[in-house]
């Protein structure tokens, strides 16, 4: 059965991008490169992806289209956004933008047997876990503070709803694994 995963890293003070929207800090973090190999087994588990335009825009502006294609390859991906943007050549992608629940339903279709990764950022994973669509959330912490930025996760997610399902270290990085209900 697809599981839909919200995996991003964030600040220890809760931010996944600081005040300009850069993902810099994150990767000054020393993580003994265990995180790359963390991501490569969890990315071979994901069969559509989406993210938000500013998570788009950060990752067009800074990695380059050979980066995108070896790290994302032909996966199906959905860009939430308001604005046109500049598609990665060669690239799966799709421009869409409202409800989450339809174009849900077209990820699942797109990634059979496997699942669905939120890559970011923390207000189109809200949607997801509003919407009753997040399965689980894999938080990488960081051991950095940020002060300000884009939050984690700008909802309201009772404990009710959350259960802790594994603990694990990498490098500085401790990895919180939540299972929604």
């Amino acid at each position: 059965m697809t599981k839909t995963r919200y995996y991003t890293a964030t600040s220890l003070d809760g931010y996944i991008a600081d005040q300009d929207n850069s993902l810099t800090w994150l990767f000054e973090v020393d993580n003994g490169g265990e995180t790359d190999a963390d991501f490569g087994d969890f990315f071979s588990r994901i069969g559509a992806m989406c993210m938000g335009a500013t998570t788009y825009e950060w990752i067009r502006a800074n990695e380059s289209d050979e980066t995108w294609k070896s790290a994302y390859g032909d996966t199906p991906t959905w860009v939430f956004t308001h604005r046109d943007l500049p598609a990665v050549p060669g690239a799966n992608l799709r421009f869409v933008s409202g409800d989450v629940e339809p174009v849900y339903r077209e990820m699942v279709a797109a990634a059979g047997d496997k699942d669905i990764w939120v890559a970011g950022g923390g207000g189109l994973a809200g949607d997801f876990a509003e919407a009753g669509l997040l399965d689980e959330l894999i938080v990488s912490v960081a051991p950095v503070t940020l002060g300000a930025g884009a939050p984690l996760l700008p909802r309201r997610i009772l404990s009710d709803r959350l259960k802790l399902t594994k603990i694990g270290q990498m490098g500085q990085f401790a990895q919180l694994t939540y299972q929604l209900g």
